[in-house]
């Protein structure tokens, strides 16, 4: 449990090259869920896939926090590990549930996220980030009471 906030320490440029990849991705994915975002409240009937049974609203409202919500997080880098948990999730569940019998061509992107999102919860979100700058200030701050 200790591990999961920790950003990692790591080179310059794996730090700057971690950055990126929670940068790119956070964004990238931040797009696909603006619209997401307006169709939930946007006042219309909801008209969403339902892959788990939830029900088609409760589905968009978790696609919703996972692609809006938990990307900013990436992007900024705070609680980034069990950030991208949510996000790895749903791509899993694009994957194999509801693009099951697509072909790789519907397949790919989700997958490609998923590995990004499995790398930066191994990984961490690196020095250039929230988590490490909080992390920082903490053991400065128990550092000082000692």
């Amino acid at each position: 449990m200790k591990h999961i906030f920790t950003s990692g320490t790591y080179s310059k440029q794996l730090d700057l090259l971690l950055f990126i990849l929670r940068l790119t991705a956070g964004i990238f994915m931040l797009t696909h869920g603006m619209g997401k975002f307006q169709t939930l409240f946007g006042g219309e009937p909801i008209q969403f896939l339902d892959p788990l049974g939830l029900g088609a609203t409760a589905s968009l409202a978790l696609t919703v926090f996972a692609e809006v919500a938990c990307s900013i997080l990436l992007i900024f880098g705070l609680g980034t590990r069990l950030a991208a948990l949510p996000l790895l999730i749903t791509m899993l569940v694009a994957t194999f549930i509801i693009h099951s019998n697509d072909g790789f061509a519907k397949q790919e992107l989700p997958l490609l996220y998923a590995a990004i999102y499995i790398t930066i919860m191994v990984m961490g979100a690196g020095k250039y980030s929230m988590d490490y700058l909080l992390l920082r200030n903490k053991k400065l701050i128990q550092t000082n009471n000692n």
